[in-house]
């Protein structure tokens, strides 16, 4: 039988920093007023930003990761 694979526990001070992070590279939306917030990014998106976050420390780059929207070579 296998050995359960064990995970660590991120600290207050690391989910902290990714959650300021991710509002500052994804700012929410704010109801009644559409000039706020950010459009660009999904979920999975800013899933992927936190989890990048968490794995270098609470330290990520200032702009998030642009994926191409289609996989059409540009000319």
């Amino acid at each position: 039988m296998a050995a359960p694979a064990t995970a660590s526990a991120i600290t207050a001070e690391v989910a902290r920093a990714c959650d300021a992070a991710v509002a500052k590279a994804y700012p929410p939306r704010q109801i009644g007023n559409p000039a706020a917030g950010s459009t660009k990014g999904t979920a999975k998106d800013q899933r992927a930003y936190y989890q990048k976050c968490v794995a270098n420390d609470g330290k990520v780059d200032d702009a998030p990761a642009e994926a191409p929207k289609d996989s059409k070579p540009s000319k």
